[in-house]
């Protein structure tokens, strides 16, 4: 019997930075178990299509019985539960990445969005009551981040009762000395996610 497994990735660090919290996190919880069920991390380039095509490979190969993104959103002070990914990526972004797709869907002919299919009010009061920040957003954006939550969903479209989703972290504390910003402690971020995590293991 194939063992059941939780795809989590996270991204390299990107615009000068030293770390990006979302790899750092999703690699202290590599090999974590809940149950029966073994988390394993990977990491994306910061890279529209690469990143894309390379979590679709990762579902295709793995068969993950879950996948959860985490991504970088500078600027915010919780973890952010994504709830819709579009099928579109911007290109006034994408200049900052010459990598990325330049205005072109994620999916060529896919549908016009996906919605989060985590367990997300369980995850919130989960959070919530272990006191870590957390709060929903309407959209995971329109770069990178989105691009692999809808390349994920878009993978598994045919399999509605596997969870998956994005969560965005904010800057980690280390990363904010030099700018006013908010952060959290990667050990928050760590605790956040995990709790996500078992809250997902439930559903599958």
């Amino acid at each position: 019997m194939r063992a059941r497994r939780i795809l989590l990735t996270g991204f390299a660090p990107f615009g000068g930075e030293a770390v990006n919290p979302s790899w750092e996190v999703a690699k202290a919880l590599d090999g974590r178990t809940f149950g029966e069920v073994t988390v394993y991390a990977k990491r994306l380039p910061v890279d529209c299509n690469r990143a894309a095509r390379l979590v679709i490979e990762e579902i295709v190969r793995a068969r993950p019985a879950a996948v959860l993104g985490l991504g970088q959103a500078g600027g915010r002070p919780a973890l952010s539960l994504e709830q819709i990914a579009i099928n579109l990526v911007d290109p006034r972004r994408n200049q900052e990445n010459a990598g990325g797709l330049d205005g072109k869907p994620v999916i060529p002919d896919g549908p016009d969005a996906y919605f989060s299919r985590l367990p997300l009010k369980p995850i919130i009061a989960l959070l919530r009551r272990h006191q870590i920040p957390v709060w929903l957003s309407l959209s995971a954006g329109l770069y990178a981040c989105n691009a692999v939550m809808y390349a994920a969903l878009h993978a598994l479209r045919r399999t509605p009762r596997v969870p998956v989703g994005f969560i965005h972290l904010p800057y980690a504390t280390a990363q904010t000395t030099r700018r006013a910003a908010p952060s959290m402690s990667l050990d928050v971020m760590v605790a956040g996610v995990e709790l996500a995590l078992q809250a997902i293991t439930r559903r599958i």
